[in-house]
């Protein structure tokens, strides 16, 4: 063992590196300047009194502070910017929401107009075929008291009695008198027949609404044949017979027969089938509900 092992050291703690090293360069930078300001100045010049400041601890805490600032500087514009998005997000939201519902308005605004001018037009349209059955009435009753007029001034005539009553013999005796159809009248009554309890609607052809002489063409033409379209036209047609001399199949018109306004088909038993009017559709009455002006066959 060292006979010097036991003894204590008597030497100073080292100081740091870095302490060593600001000291030397503190003291070096006064020596420095002591020495510059002898050789420059005269022997009896004032002696150099200004030192160098060294960075303090207020300093470095102000530029602390400064980075500070500009982070907060910078995330309250990243904020605003973010803030800025979102308004005008909401805005353009507002915009479509706002232009949504203006289209949604003008839609159903325009639906309730087709609405409106569609009760207006069954309104209208059921208004006309009123019109239409109250004429067509009133020109059946003038009709009927035409007949009767024409009927009795007849029966007043001596030279012509036995004639009118031949003509003014019933249509009930007349279809007990008829038997039962055969060829193309049986076909023209059983489709006739067919159609009752059908809806009437002027200007109808069928298959399940009709008018009077869209009837009378399509149970002609079940027949295989072929007739005009209007009443007073089909009335025209064929040859004219006595109401008390009818067959199955023969036309009835009401009116004259080159100006009749309704047509039916007469189907024996002193019966017609017919399409009269909205309220009734097609029907099978006997002809003293409603008598007819005249007849016309076409078989």
């Amino acid at each position: 063992m060292s006979h010097t092992a036991h003894i204590p050291s008597h030497r100073k703690p080292r100081r740091s590196a870095s302490k060593l090293a600001l000291r030397a360069g503190v003291a070096g930078g006064v020596l420095g300047t002591i020495a510059v300001a002898g050789a420059a100045g005269p022997a009896n010049a004032e002696p150099v009194t200004e030192t160098i400041e060294m960075p303090t601890l207020g300093s470095l805490a102000a530029g602390t502070n400064l980075a500070s600032a500009v982070a907060a500087s910078a995330e309250a514009s990243q904020q605003e910017a973010l803030d800025q998005s979102l308004q005008s997000l909401e805005q353009t939201a507002l915009q479509k929401a706002s232009q949504e519902a203006r289209k949604a308005k003008a839609e159903a605004e325009r639906k309730a107009a087709a609405e409106r001018a569609e009760k207006a037009r069954l309104k209208a349209e059921a208004e006309r075929q009123a019109a239409e059955e109250a004429a067509e009435r009133a020109s059946r009753s003038e009709t009927r008291t035409q007949l009767a007029t024409n009927s009795s001034s007849s029966s007043n005539d001596g030279g012509s009695s036995s004639s009118s009553s031949d003509n003014g013999s019933s249509a009930s005796d007349s279809g007990s008198r008829t038997q039962a159809p055969t060829g193309s009248a049986a076909s023209i009554v059983a489709f006739a027949r067919a159609q009752v309890g059908d809806a009437y609607i002027s200007g109808g052809t069928g298959p399940n609404a009709w008018d009077c002489s869209g009837l009378v063409q399509a149970a002609y033409r079940a027949a295989g044949i072929d007739l005009p379209r209007i009443s007073h036209q089909q009335s025209s047609m064929g040859s004219s017979v006595s109401l008390g001399d009818l067959q199955p199949g023969d036309i009835l018109y009401w009116g004259s027969r080159s100006g009749s306004y309704h047509v039916a088909i007469y189907v024996g038993g002193g019966k017609y089938v017919g399409a009269q009017n909205s309220s009734t559709g097609v029907v099978e009455r006997s002809l003293d509900w409603d008598p007819p002006s005249g007849a016309v066959r076409i078989l």
